[in-house]
């Protein structure tokens, strides 16, 4: 309906020879119309006239059967009433459209590389790749039911010292297995999973293993921690396209040649016996060492060569999902994508602000179970997957937010993950009692101010794809599947669904299974699965 509006506008100004963008928007109060435009505000300085005067103009030469009334309002705006006909029909296209309801091709194709989470493998998920997680997650599904080619993609850092550390963390906890007192190295990772790794080992070898090389450490303790975070995140209904290793990009690129094409465009310099990148001709506010003083390459460097591979595989857009406390590493990082002559504007860097954990208004620190941060797992087994994928997607990644265990396990409607959920598995438990839903053609008995609310919620869903996809914002789902739940627990208040008159029945078991479909969709769109029974 905006769509035609917006064509209606158009072809009164095409007869006038203007060509100016026009907007149709929705207004906040029903008293101001179906829709409004401020067209006649945006051309007054075009046609030296009064917004007002235009606005009448542009009226007196619209005529048009889909327009009950128009209304001219100061200081400007043009209000529609129109008739509610594309309400009813949006039922059968829900209806048939099913999941796909709500799909776009707004993406036209366009390939988008999502990067989140990319914990290194030294320990297992918290609370902070968990929010990353479902934002990035759920990203990756809007931008997909919106035609964009989407890649989820996660990095491995199994290369550099952290590797090293855990190699030696868990050769160190063998040890004392074996008898053998050592120190922990500096650095190092006394996570209960590196215990149980060494536990492990010894269960099974006892101390026949004390001759392997530190890379079997490596190796075992990379590859073991690397299945536990991609088991978890699988169980949070995560699972990436492409998984990338750090090692292997090191391979593929060599370091010094990396190196050797930032000096070739004049990025590099020496001093103090170290080697520079000078992004501070670029982005950054300084420069920053690329190979120390012991011939050792920064963390940098792998990183450039990483980003420098996301190029060459041909991406409209990168999107870098990274926790805020890397806020300083953003510009060296486009500073390198700029100084090996790739479009900085490619690379989105998104910063996901900190989580706080809230139980009976009291700060969580720590696990019950393990005295230590709480993980992923843990969080998943106290309120659920559907509840944690709900309040991490519901705010903007760049708000620190408090998630409340309290609120999220409580079955009730304070709870907005239950409150939506209560919502879809009351439909189902109507529509279950029904052996079919007939077909309707032509909707007559739906003609009531609270029907034509759920009708317009229902139908706005599309958009509000479009412009979570555009905007790469997932809460405007979760906004608008808590509105719609809203919209129709009071429309099940103040209706009865089953009713005497037979057509008038069929036409409302119809309308809620279009609302069903729809809340389905929405949810599924963040990571969220709705049971059929609460």
């Amino acid at each position: 309906m905006k769509e035609k509006l917006i064509q209606i506008l158009k072809e009164v100004l095409d007869k006038q020879n203007i060509d100016i963008d026009i907007e149709v928007t929705k207004p906040k109060d029903a008293i101001n119309g179906d829709y409004a435009s401020n067209i006649a505000m945006k051309l007054a300085g075009v046609l030296h006239k009064s917004p007002m005067d235009i606005a009448s103009d542009i009226v007196s030469n619209i005529n048009d059967d889909v327009i009950i009334k128009m209304e001219v309002k100061s200081p400007g705006f043009i209000n529609f009433f129109v008739k509610k006909d594309y309400l009813l029909e949006n039922i059968n296209k829900v209806l048939e459209e099913k999941e796909n309801y709500g799909r776009s091709k707004i993406g036209e194709g366009k390939k988008v590389n999502i990067e989140f989470v990319s914990a290194n493998p030294t320990g297992i998920l918290h609370l902070g790749n968990a929010r990353g997680g479902a934002y990035g997650d759920s990203l990756a599904r809007i931008l997909s039911f919106s035609g964009f080619d989407v890649t989820k993609e996660y990095y491995v850092n199994d290369a550099g010292n952290q590797i090293n550390n855990l190699g030696l963390s868990i050769l160190c906890r063998y040890k004392e297995l074996c008898g053998i007192k050592e120190e922990m190295p500096e650095g190092g990772y006394f996570g209960k999973e590196i215990i149980e790794l060494a536990q492990r080992i010894y269960d099974e070898h006892q101390d026949t293993y004390l001759n392997q090389d530190l890379e079997y450490f490596k190796e075992l303790g990379k590859n073991e921690l690397l299945s536990k975070i991609m088991a978890d995140l699988k169980e949070y209904g995560i699972v990436y396209d492409k998984v990338t290793s750090e090692k292997a990009i090191t391979k593929e690129y060599n370091p010094n040649e990396i190196i050797a094409k930032l000096k070739d465009n004049d990025y590099v310099y020496e001093q103090d016996g170290a080697t520079w990148f000078k992004c501070s001709a670029i982005y950054d506010e300084k420069d920053h060492v690329l190979i120390k003083e012991d011939g050792s390459f920064t963390y940098l460097v792998p990183d450039i060569a990483y980003h420098f591979d996301k190029y060459k595989r041909g991406y409209d857009k990168m999107i870098d999902i990274l926790g805020t406390d890397h806020h300083g590493y953003v510009a060296r990082l486009k500073s390198s994508v700029k100084a090996l002559g790739n479009d900085p504007d490619k690379l989105e860097v998104k910063l996901l602000q900190l989580v706080r954990l809230v139980e009976d208004g009291q700060l969580v620190k720590m696990s019950k179970r393990t005295g230590k941060s709480v993980t992923l797992k843990e969080l998943i087994d106290e309120v659920g997957v559907n509840a944690a994928r709900y309040y991490f997607a519901k705010y903007s990644l760049d708000t620190q937010m408090d998630f409340d265990l309290t609120l999220a396990k409580s079955k009730s409607n304070e709870n907005p993950v239950y409150y939506v959920c209560y919502a879809y598995a009351r439909i189902c438990s109507i529509l279950n009692t029904q052996a079919d839903v007939k077909n309707i053609t032509k909707y007559v008995a739906l003609n009531d101010e609270i029907t034509y609310n759920v009708l317009e919620k229902v139908y706005e869903f599309p958009e509000v794809v479009k412009m979570a996809a555009l905007k790469e914002l997932p809460h405007l789902i979760v906004n608008y599947v808590y509105e719609l739940a809203s919209i129709f627990h009071l429309y099940y208040a103040k209706t009865r669904i089953l009713t005497d008159n037979e057509e008038e029945t069929w036409e409302r078991l119809n309308l809620i299974k279009g609302v069903k479909q729809t809340i389905y969709n929405a949810l599924n769109l963040i990571g969220v699965i709705p049971p059929e029974k609460m």
